[in-house]
């Protein structure tokens, strides 16, 4: 839950997560992590494709249980 998280996990988790194997309790959308390509797991989705860098902006629908990819090139 976010009100059990300390300052230090808000700042410093990303590479925890970023190699944790899951299962988490919710499937967690995030970016801030630049990947070439989306990436799909079974309990994360991670949607940054380094747009200042790339210019490929990438977004995510959420639409019932379908996931579709939007991307600019």
């Amino acid at each position: 839950a976010l009100d059990a998280q300390s300052e230090r996990d808000v700042l410093w988790i990303r590479d925890e997560f970023l190699h944790a194997k899951g299962p988490f309790p919710k499937v967690v959308v995030h970016g801030h992590s630049i990947h070439p390509t989306p990436e799909f797991m079974d309990y994360r989705i991670g949607i940054d494709t380094g747009a200042y860098a790339t210019g490929t902006l990438t977004a995510l629908v959420l639409q019932g249980g379908t996931r579709a990819i939007l991307q600019t090139r």
